[in-house]
Parts: C-alpha cells; sequence; structure tokens
C-alpha cells in the first residue's frame, strides 16, 4: 500500500463476449499496455503473488477510444501467504468445514452490508416512472432465479411415486420408502405433501443427511419458517457435512430469511453460500438480493464477479445489465444486455429486458434496437416481440410523418394484440397511434379494448379522456379523466406501500478505488 510500482504483475483484460482473455506483465515501471482493441465491454484484473487480486470493470470502450486504467494491489496478510494460492477449494476436514475461514479462491468483496433502513424517503433515481421501472426490472432478476433450470434429480414417474406410496403406507416403518418417496414429491415441488413421508424418515433414521436436507427443502417450501431454520441449523451443526453442502445450506437459509423479510440475514447467508461455494446460482441470488433492495454498486460488483467466472451465463449477464441501469449507467446496462441476448438469441428473456428499458424512454441504443429487430424475426408469433420491435421502430422514426415506419409499427401491434387479446398495452399505442392521425373513432376503440383487458391501466383512461374531449364527448371525457384521478392516486399509494416493504440496504466500500466505476 505504499504506492510504489510492482513489476511481473499479471494483467487479465477479458471481453465480456466470452472469448479468451488477453494477459500481459507490468514492466520494472508497473506500466502494462493492450494495442489495438477493439469497442466493447472489458473487465481488467491483475494478479501477482504476494498481493490481493485487483479488479476494475466492466467499463465501455467505444470506437477509437483509448483509456488509462491505474490498479492498486494491497498485499497480502501474512497469514495467507504461507499458502500458495490455488485455482480449487481444498479438501476440508472433518469439524472445520468452513467455520471462520474463506476458500482461497473467493475473490473478497469490495463492499459490506452494514444494515438495512426505510427507503421512503431516500427518493429515487429520476423521475417517479424511471424508478419505478428500475424497482419492476431487480423484481424481475429475481424472478429468474426461480425460473432457473432445476439441478435436483429428474422427477420419478408416475408409476414409480405410486409404487413407493403404496409401499411407505403399507410399511410406514421403511426408512427407505418414505424417504424416497418425500424426495420425489420435494423435487417436484409437493412440499406439504412430502413432509409427511420426511417427518416419518426422519424419526426412524435422524442420522440421515440427506433426508435432514430434503426435510429442511420441504419446511422452507410449505412456509414453516421456524421449523426450517431449526433444520438447517441443526445441520450446519454436523461435522461431517462438505463445503459445497454447507454452501447449500447457507444458501437455503437465505431463502427461508427473506420470505421472512429479514433481508440483512438473508443477503449475509447469500454471502456465505458464494464464499464456500461460488457457483452460478449462489453469485447470482447474492448479486439479485442487493439489486432488489437498491444496493446497485455492491450487485454490480457481483454480477461482475459472476460474469468473469460464468461468461455463458446469460442471467448473470442480465442482472449485471439492470444492475448498470439500477446505478443510471445506460451504455453499460445496454451493452450487457446486448451481449445477454448473443449468448442464446432464442431466449426471450434478455429481450424483454431490453423492450421494458426502452419502454421507460432512459435508454436508447443502436445495439437495442438490432436485438429487438432479431426478436421479432426469431419469433415472429411471440406478442411480446411483436410489441417491443413495434416500439422501438416508433422510437427510431425519422419524422412524425414517416409514413412507411407508422405502417410497420401498425402492423407489429395489431400482430401483437392478435396474438395476445390481453395485451393491454398494444392495445394502448394502437390508441396512440390513431389518435395521432386523428382517427378518433379507431382510438376510442383501441383504448377501451386496453381498459377491458386491464381495467387499473391509468394511462388508457387518460388519453381516452383526451380523445372524447377532441370529439366533443365532454360527459364521457369527465368520467374517464375522474376514473384516471382515482387510479393514479390508488397507484401512488401502491408505491409508497411497496416502496416502504422494500428495506433499502446501507452498504460501505471498503475500497474507495472500487466507486470510481465509469458512469454514462
Amino acid at each position: 500500500m505504499s504506492g510504489h510500482p510492482v513489476a511481473d504483475v499479471s494483467i487479465y483484460l477479458q471481453a465480456n463476449s466470452g472469448t479468451e482473455p488477453l494477459i500481459v506483465r507490468t514492466n520494472s515501471s508497473g506500466t502494462y499496455r493492450f494495442p489495438a482493441l477493439r469497442e466493447g465491454v472489458y473487465t481488467l484484473h491483475a494478479e501477482r503473488d504476494g498481493y490481493n487480486r485487483a479488479t476494475f470493470g466492466p467499463w465501455v470502450l467505444g470506437p477509437g477510444q483509448g483509456k488509462v486504467v491505474d490498479l492498486m494491489l494491497a498485499p497480502l496478510k501474512a497469514s495467507t501467504q504461507e499458502t500458495s494460492p490455488s485455482p480449487t477449494p481444498p479438501p476440508t476436514p472433518q469439524g472445520d468445514a468452513g467455520r471462520g475461514r474463506k476458500p482461497e479462491f473467493f475473490d473478497e468483496p469490495q463492499f459490506t452490508v452494514a444494515g438495512v433502513t426505510d427507503s421512503t424517503s431516500l427518493g429515487g433515481h429520476g423521475s417517479n416512472v424511471v424508478a419505478r421501472n428500475k424497482d419492476a426490472l431487480a423484481q424481475e432478476t429475481v424472478s429468474l432465479s426461480r425460473a432457473a433450470p432445476s439441478t435436483s434429480q429428474p422427477a420419478a414417474s408416475v408409476d414409480s411415486e405410486r409404487s413407493l406410496r403404496e409401499t411407505a403406507d403399507r410399511e410406514p416403518q421403511n426408512f427407505n420408502a418414505n424417504r424416497q418417496l418425500g424426495k420425489v414429491l420435494v423435487a417436484e415441488g409437493r412440499a406439504a405433501d412430502a413432509l409427511p413421508y420426511l417427518e416419518r424418515a426422519s424419526r426412524l433414521n435422524s442420522g440421515d443427511s440427506e433426508n435432514a436436507y430434503n426435510l429442511a427443502r420441504a419446511y422452507a417450501a410449505a412456509g414453516k419458517s421456524e421449523s426450517a431454520r431449526t433444520s438447517i441449523r441443526a445441520l450446519l451443526a454436523r461435522p461431517e457435512k462438505s463445503v459445497a453442502q454447507e454452501a447449500g445450506l447457507h444458501h437455503l437459509l437465505g431463502d427461508v430469511e427473506e420470505k421472512q423479510g429479514d433481508s440483512l440475514a438473508a443477503v449475509r447467508e447469500y454471502q456465505r453460500a458464494a464464499e464456500l461455494d461460488p457457483s452460478e446460482e449462489h453469485l447470482f441470488d447474492w448479486g439479485a438480493e442487493l439489486l432488489v433492495h437498491r444496493a446497485a454498486e455492491p450487485a454490480v460488483e457481483v454480477f461482475s464477479k459472476g460474469n468473469r467466472r460464468f461468461p455463458r451465463s446469460t442471467r448473470l449477464l442480465v442482472g449485471l445489465g439492470v444492475a448498470w441501469y439500477a446505478r443510471g449507467s445506460y451504455g453499460q446496462a445496454a451493452q450487457c444486455l446486448c451481449q445477454a441476448s448473443d449468448l442464446n438469441p432464442a431466449d426471450p428473456n434478455p429481450y424483454v429486458f431490453i423492450g421494458k428499458m426502452q419502454s421507460a424512454g432512459t435508454i436508447a441504443s443502436d445495439c437495442l434496437a438490432q436485438r429487438l429487430e432479431r426478436f421479432a424475426r426469431l419469433q415472429p408469433e411471440n406478442a411480446p416481440a411483436n410489441y417491443y420491435y413495434a416500439l422501438s421502430l416508433s422510437k427510431q422514426r425519422k419524422s412524425p410523418v414517416d409514413i412507411e415506419t407508422l405502417a410497420q409499427v401498425e402492423f407489429l401491434l395489431k400482430k401483437a394484440v392478435q396474438l395476445d387479446p390481453k395485451m393491454s398495452l398494444g392495445y394502448l399505442q394502437l390508441g396512440m397511434l390513431y389518435s395521432d392521425r386523428n382517427d378518433f373513432p379507431q382510438a376510442v376503440s383501441a383504448y377501451q379494448k386496453a381498459i377491458a383487458a386491464a381495467p387499473e391501466l391509468e394511462e388508457a383512461h387518460y388519453r381516452l379522456a383526451q380523445t372524447y374531449r377532441r370529439t366533443g364527448e365532454k360527459l364521457r371525457a369527465q368520467q374517464e379523466l375522474q376514473m384516471y384521478q382515482q387510479l393514479s392516486r390508488k397507484t401512488e399509494e401502491e408505491t409508497k406501500r411497496q416502496q416502504h416493504e422494500i428495506q433499502q440496504f446501507v452498504y460501505t466500500l471498503r475500497d474507495p478505488a472500487s466507486a470510481s466505476q465509469p458512469q454514462e
């Protein structure tokens, strides 16, 4: 930390496109250089024996740009220099699995979550619409965790389940039948059905770790939080578990704490799980928990670490993009989401996030427009694909009288609502399009369909009121305006309630350099 240059440091430059990193070494004056780089999103990290790893990024390099990045290496403490770093975790002795010790491959976070606070007085980033959109996207990022493919064993067939159930009912003292049936039911999402069999198996053999873990999962899924906590903590106290097993228990405990509303305890359990086993799942859930509680800067750091470790993970890149968006760094957000959509062009999730960011009016990018066009081309029978591409084209209009683009927008919107007659936003956009060209009968019809699909869509009532006013129907205009005002008050109250319920993490940065990431 004395500030002198360090020679022979390995500098890795990783492009978020997933290509192999470029590697150079610092010279005697501690300098390094990567010549002739293409535009893109990059992450730098520096490594040298005897020093902590230093990281900068991700950051965006534009066409023809250069960038100077100074990296600070902190010397390792003496106790950690005795053992040379290993890319894989060492075997864990029995009785010492992760107690007070982090695996050597874990990259220490540069932040500390110190507490939580009521966020109602802290304000949003930008307008209320943008702030609400950021919160909504954070919540949708969390939903990617629930939608992720399960890593559990395939569920048993109907015949196999029936056979296990018959055996367990006929032979209630049969440990294996009760354990296996409970495991199958948990894997199928039927936790309440699984509990009697898993509890019976636990009474028959309380020392079986697999059954105890499945019982804890069932308690958690069934909403029996205290029983889940008790079971998980009992398993954590057992000496024979592996590092991966302990990480899974901390992750499960994080799920329980979050459901119970103890967000601070939840994020610490997710962090512990990621420290012990930095798997894709553990890193994603840690980052998502930070993001949903408005800790955007730490979320950027965690998702960045996850992206470096799992460059082919679509949801980690989506999470990173949403974290940059929450922080107000819209250029980085666009780059990450474009790359996420490129990893698996058939996956609709990145496109939907792109579309929702664009619909808020805060982000515009050629790469986003190109991805939404590809979404509509690859999935022509997907209603959101047509809808979001229509919005993108509408924003690209060369002038208000760009008839060709308007015709394409109208075609796409009509197709979207035909594919999904409940797509209220599609009808709303059609109404706005018709209103702009003074086709008031069509506009009224479209707004009415939007309201029929979503009666609480306040903007549809407002625009319908304006259309009635322009056609001289003053009574109807007044009725719709009153409805709009009622819904607006209700929306504002609901927004305040949700903001009050979301506890915001209070965090401190350990290294001031980590707060100097580039912003748009």
